[in-house]
């Protein structure tokens, strides 16, 4: 949630995490920018990133995420600001130690696994200046976490795609990175796998204590595996947080339509209450709302979840909207419904009901807990 009164009108620079643990930061970014010529793909980035701790860059394409985690692995250097490591500045206003000198592992979209080498070797190749015992014992414990041990001597091009997710994976931990890299991780696993690798990824980073930053446009995946979320937009974080913070309380109005299906009500301000399409609601269901705003225009958010649409079956109701589309999930039907006002929200009903298009139905506010506001586009 964004309340814009007037100590809270400044733009967040820090995404004022509230969520904030006291592990001591692993990672930490400050003023981070990249400019490409007149093109700039990040702008001025502080985000720490705290020990043993799993966060997800997540944004539409061309945010900047993608960007940030190359500028962190040392594929690019910042324009300007600094990228800190376990306490050592690995890069500065557009200079920095190599990728190889950084101790970051990187996870590749592709997987990037050698081909003419067996799942042993490719998990052992960053190990060179280990000695053979050493090694091989390093190489047998990974394969053991991965549940691959009896595919050390199988080639990758004979592993499905989540093996070869999991040697990627034993890869990069092999040499004991202080920070882990995920680029778009499942992006290339099909939908039935993909949910079943997030939970094991999320294990074996866990088990391993590594402290790790994942990338993805995906938000199933984000809220799941995360401990915290940072939300980016056209180049900065618009907010971090733990997952359910930033899906239940977002500060923007982009994170709130980014996050799940977001519908705007559209209210009017005054004393204690506001009107809007569903009726007079209290005001203080709106989560920090002040007198600062009395006779405001305000867009309350409200997810599919929150609202419940009810046919009107005799002539005493004439309800306050008309069913204009429906999507069927599986376990649910998402209703989308004109209000008489002209706003279009959206509930979500049990699968086995069955309203018709054109039917007008009452919609009814069935929320349990406080709801996100912004001032009035």
């Amino acid at each position: 949630m964004r309340n814009d009164t007037p100590e809270m009108s400044r733009r967040v620079s820090r995404a004022e995490d509230e969520d904030e643990p006291d592990a001591p930061a692993m990672l930490t970014l400050d003023g981070v920018t990249k400019r490409y010529g007149t093109e700039t793909a990040v702008t001025n980035v502080d985000l720490t990133v705290r020990d043993g701790e799993l966060l997800t860059l997540l944004g539409p394409s061309g945010c900047g995420k993608t960007t940030t985690l190359r500028m962190i692995a040392g594929l690019e250097m910042p324009t300007s600001g600094r990228v800190g490591v376990d306490g050592e500045c690995v890069a500065a206003d557009g200079d920095g130690v190599p990728p190889e000198q950084r101790d970051v592992g990187m996870v590749f979209q592709e997987f990037a696994l050698f081909p003419h080498l067996t799942v042993a070797e490719n998990v052992g190749f960053g190990l060179d200046d280990w000695d053979d015992d050493r090694r091989e014992q390093r190489v047998a414990d990974l394969l053991d976490l991965v549940g691959l041990s009896a595919f050390a001597d199988r080639s990758p091009e004979n592993l499905s795609g989540g093996q070869r997710q999991r040697v990627a994976l034993a890869r990069s931990l092999a040499p004991e990175p202080d920070v882990l890299l995920l680029d778009e991780p499942f992006a290339n696993l099909d939908i039935r796998l993909r949910e079943r690798m997030r939970e094991e990824v999320r294990r074996i980073i866990k088990e391993t204590n590594v402290t790790a930053v994942s990338v993805t446009h995906d938000q199933e995946e984000a809220l799941s595996i995360s401990d915290r979320v940072a939300v980016m937009n056209e180049g900065q974080v618009e907010q971090v947080g733990r997952p359910e913070t930033v899906f239940e309380h977002p500060k923007s109005r982009f994170v709130a339509d980014f996050l799940g299906q977001a519908s705007f009500l559209t209210g009017q301000f005054g004393g204690d209450h506001i009107n809007t399409g569903l009726g007079t609601l209290p005001a203080e269901l709106l989560q920090g709302l002040t007198t600062d705003y009395d006779g405001a225009r305000l867009d309350v958010l409200v997810r599919p979840d929150d609202l419940r649409a009810t046919p009107c079956d005799d002539e005493s109701r004439t309800g306050n909207g008309t069913l204009v589309g429906r999507q069927y999930t599986g376990p649910s039907f998402v209703y989308a419904v004109e209000l008489d006002t002209g706003d279009v929200v959206h509930a979500e009903h049990n699968h086995a009901s069955d309203l018709e298009l054109g039917e007008r139905v009452t919609v009814d506010l069935v929320a349990d807990h406080t709801l996100a506001w912004y001032p009035a586009e």
